[in-house]
């Protein structure tokens, strides 16, 4: 099993220091809010094809 650490990053350089999963251009808030929007996990992951199951709960843990 991963740590948070591993799946969040911060780079000040990358997407305006705003935390993203293991450094992609994807921000945790994208991920989010298409949950919040209803999305389910499957669905999140077939619109980001590159995120893992993992990276959609370590979203949601580090928004806890």
């Amino acid at each position: 099993m991963s740590t948070l650490s591993e799946r969040i990053t911060i780079n000040p350089q990358q997407c305006g220091g705003r935390p993203c999963i293991r450094g992609m251009r994807i921000r945790v808030s994208d991920v989010l809010d298409l949950l919040a929007n209803g999305l389910s996990t499957e669905q999140v992951l077939a619109e980001m094809p590159d995120l893992e199951p993992e990276d959609i709960s370590a979203a949601l843990q580090f928004a806890a």
